[in-house]
């Protein structure tokens, strides 16, 4: 074991991770599913899952698995043979990981993604409203992107970025990138054997850029793919972490805070991180006028918005579309992710959560914005 250093906390005490395996690894180089290790690192989630962490597993590894069952040797350049091995890779990769899963008593859910559901706020709330589902489940969501849909993402997108959009979606703790280094160095480890491992610095420190180096023959992410994602993950205030996929029980050592691999920290708190996003980033798109009891309750208690204490709707939006709150008298009191579209929250204007089925004939979720999603300014 190696030495204990003081973790960040949404490593040693944090309850949900975003675990993503790159292809180099899941394919032991490129001879096909290393189900030896695929087996072990699916052991370890499992025991992480029991000890109460949430696990979404990020996992490459589709077309270099289809790569190699049809007999391939180096990637293929065209769209069409890239999403052929996509397609036959896939069905193998999930099915091992299900057979293994089963074996501690939890299921495997397939959930294909592609950049544009996550940034389209509508597509963004479904993939989130059922990735939070399954974490409620004894599933191990296993998250891939759709390579065999996607035309520039299967040839500029990687499963770092994803993991760490992912991280964003479900609001994680920690991404944990495993990879065939052990960490990210100050040089190539590859090429200068005087290169140092970097322990721990701020996911947004400009300088790790230039530390990065490029990808493998089998995966389209390198080390400067997962400096970004920690970034991007950094955003919502999720801790990063980058270390070697086959050091032994890696994941259980750094739930233990081992001293191994490269910690990326935020320099928010994944609240206040959230929030400034929400304040910072977004456009919003229409208006609810809240009465006096909805203002105190989010003001002065820290609730979600409920639809009962909304008075009037205006603006168009869409389901995920920020906008703004006003109190009584006209004045922008926060404003945040609406559930429900335009039309919708009209129709739901002063009713109690109990009456949206009745009204809409479902219900998204019980909260016109979730406080999760709201800040107020």
């Amino acid at each position: 074991m190696s030495s204990t250093r003081q973790r960040h906390s949404a490593l040693t005490e944090g309850q949900r991770w975003v675990v993503k395996i790159g292809s180099a690894l899941l394919t032991n180089d490129g001879r096909g599913l290393d189900e030896v290790r695929i087996r072990q690192w699916v052991a370890q989630m499992a025991s992480l899952r029991q000890q109460g962490v949430e696990i979404v597993l990020v996992s490459s590894g589709a077309v270099a698995a289809g790569m190699h069952r049809l007999g391939w040797q180096t990637r293929p350049e065209s769209m069409e043979m890239l999403q052929a091995a996509a397609a036959v890779g896939q069905t193998k990769l999930v099915q091992t990981y299900e057979d293994f899963f089963q074996q501690h008593g939890y299921h495997s859910a397939q959930i294909l993604l592609t950049h544009d559901d996550l940034s389209d706020r509508r597509r963004y709330l479904n993939a989130r409203s059922t990735l939070r589902a399954l974490l409620a489940l004894p599933v191990i969501p296993i998250v891939n992107e759709n390579d065999t849909v996607v035309t520039d993402e299967i040839r500029f997108g990687d499963n770092d970025t994803l993991g760490a959009l992912v991280a964003n979606l479900v609001e994680a703790d920690a991404l944990i990138l495993l990879t065939d280094q052990d960490g990210l160095f100050d040089a190539d480890p590859r090429h200068n054997p005087n290169a140092q491992l970097i322990e721990q610095a701020s996911a947004s420190d400009p300088r790790l850029a230039g530390m990065a180096g490029g990808g493998g023959v089998l995966g389209r992410g390198g080390m400067t793919t997962k400096v970004r994602a920690a970034s991007l993950a950094s955003r919502s205030g999720a801790v990063t972490v980058i270390a070697g996929g086959r050091l032994d029980d890696v994941l259980l050592r750094i739930r233990a805070g081992d001293s191994i691999g490269t910690e990326l920290t935020p320099e928010m708190e994944p609240l206040v991180a959230r929030k400034q996003w929400l304040a910072g980033h977004l456009q919003t798109k229409g208006e609810l006028s809240l009465d006096a009891g909805a203002c105190r309750a989010l003001m002065e208690q820290g609730k979600s918005l409920l639809a009962v204490g909304v008075t009037a709707v205006k603006g168009r939006f869409q389901r995920g579309e920020c906008v703004s709150l006003l109190d009584d008298s006209g004045r922008v009191i926060g404003r945040g992710l609406c559930n429900y579209d335009s039309d919708e929250a009209a129709l739901l204007v002063k009713q109690p959560s109990s009456q949206f089925e009745r009204i809409l004939g479902h219900m998204a979720e019980p909260e016109l914005v979730h406080r999760d999603n709201l800040v107020l300014l």
